[in-house]
């Protein structure tokens, strides 16, 4: 447990190296921060208010479960200069959620992300894909259910098998299989792409390979990568190289300089599929939204629109 003053120590040596003029939030993640007492809440939240008040710091996020949320905790939220609740409601299929122990349903946490945005709260929203009696098709679903929870922000994390689990022990009795990274990365794609195209800001792909996470032993099995997001990109694009390449044999690319890495994809593997059909010019007239490919214009939003579109019409 992190005492009051551990936190006073964390946010002050954080202020002394952050950027002065940069926005800075304390988040309170990793843990079920509505799930403790109303009274420990309350003497976390006063510390970081003074640091609100001096306006070191512009306000306060937290991550927590949807059974863990009702009127007199967000009242006291509110008050506390809280901006942002992240719910890690995992998946929105009631089997899944039984089969990971979630002792909750999809009419709770429909009613707790409805009682946090009339709050007026950033709701952010974090999905997990390959969870126990998951499949794509459950994943994919919970995936467009959570449109209706009206979410401004979401993360999307693959399962990972982690040392002292329940699921180390569903692992190890063969109750439970993870996915390779090729099967967690089709996965996320039709996924991620909904809720761009939504308007939904996904802000993180993949967990955070973090000092606790790496460590040598600490994930049994599943698939982790320090740039997961990157290989979900890479995939989209190579999808939609893959249909203009099957269709016209040539790949002349015309791209903003920021976008070639995308195009390219991870250790250049998109350029040597192709190659030597596959030639990529820098045009920054371009935004970061269109590509130009044998002489016409794509949009991201037709991209993204192709690759989910194919995947639905697959599995639902």
């Amino acid at each position: 447990d992190v005492s009051l003053d551990d936190l006073k120590n964390i946010i002050d040596s954080y202020l002394k190296t952050l950027p002065k003029n940069s926005i800075k939030q304390v988040a309170f993640f990793g843990g079920t921060f509505t799930g403790i007492s109303m009274n420990l809440q309350k003497e976390y939240l006063e510390v970081v208010k003074k640091y609100i008040d001096n306006n070191d710091v512009e306000g306060v996020r937290i991550s927590t479960r949807p059974e863990c949320i009702d009127d007199e905790i967000l009242t006291q939220l509110k008050k506390y200069g809280v901006k942002t609740i992240e719910l890690g409601i995992q998946s929105l299929d009631d089997k899944v959620l039984r089969a990971t122990g979630r002792n909750y349903t999809y009419d709770i946490v429909k009613k707790s992300c409805d009682l946090i945005k009339s709050y007026g709260f950033e709701l952010g929203i974090q999905l997990m894909i390959g969870l126990p009696k998951s499949d794509f098709k459950s994943d994919l679903q919970s995936a467009i259910k959570s449109l209706d929870l009206n979410p401004d922000i979401a993360r999307i994390y693959p399962t990972l098998v982690i040392k002292g689990t329940e699921l180390e022990f569903m692992y190890k009795k063969n109750l439970y299989q993870s996915l390779s990274i090729e099967e967690a990365v089709d996965r996320t794609v039709p996924i991620y792409s909904l809720l761009e195209l939504k308007n939904i800001n996904v802000i993180r792909v993949g967990l955070q390979p973090a000092e606790d996470l790496t460590a040598d032993g600490v994930i049994i099995s599943g698939p982790f990568h320090p740039a997961f997001r990157d290989l979900v990109e890479n995939k989209i694009y190579f999808n939609f190289l893959s249909k203009i390449f099957d269709k016209d044999k040539k790949l002349d690319i015309e791209v903003n300089e920021k976008n070639v890495s995308k195009i390219v994809g991870q250790k250049a593997i998109n350029k040597k599929t192709f190659y030597p059909n596959f030639k990529i010019l820098i045009n920054n007239d371009l935004s970061l939204d269109e590509l130009i490919i044998n002489s016409k214009k794509y949009t991201r939003k037709e991209i993204l629109e192709g690759e989910f579109n194919e995947k639905i019409s697959d599995f639902i």
